[in-house]
């Protein structure tokens, strides 16, 4: 069966990036945002809906420093990146709750919750029950053994993939 094609007006199939800050605009509270032409946009939902396809590591030079990034892969109505520091609450909550699923093939939603200050946390839900993911925090936790793991249960999943990059190192 061929999909049908909607002709007319549209967005470039480019995905669409979401970062992640505790943040305040124009009075309006959130918790990621995205980018059009360098101007911050909030985004007000908090919880992204879709099949985890792949987490890639990437390296962003800001300010003439490298900064280290995970980028998780989603794909929904249209391809979402959520990127976040690899060091940040947002991506270690992100992986250990991510560590407990056993089946990617289906929808999960990412949540951003807030935290003290700024800190920002990741929630996982089954988007089928809307059952939380409870995993233990785990500051000290080994995160390639975590992101090998996440990545061997990516690549059996009919509805993932993994694209291999640079070496995962934390």
């Amino acid at each position: 069966m061929i999909a049908e094609i909607k002709l007319g007006l549209c967005n470039p199939p480019e995905p669409i990036y979401l970062y992640v800050k505790k943040g305040e605009l124009s009075g309006e509270s959130y918790l990621w945002y995205n980018y059009n032409n360098d101007k911050t946009i909030p985004v007000q939902q908090t919880g992204l809906t879709g099949y985890i396809s792949e987490l890639k590591l990437t390296t962003k030079e800001f300010k003439e420093k490298d900064n280290n990034k995970l980028d998780i892969v989603v794909r929904a109505d249209e391809v979402y990146i959520i990127r976040t520091g690899r060091e940040t609450n947002f991506a270690k909550s992100f992986l250990l709750a991510a560590s407990l699923i056993q089946d990617f093939s289906k929808p999960w939603i990412i949540a951003a919750t807030a935290g003290e200050e700024n800190v920002v946390f990741c929630n996982l839900y089954d988007a089928t029950t809307k059952t939380r993911i409870h995993s233990e925090w785990n500051r000290d936790a080994d995160w390639l053994a975590i992101i090998d793991s996440i990545q061997t249960r990516l690549q059996t999943s009919k509805n993932s993939h993994i694209i291999s990059g640079e070496p995962i190192l934390f």
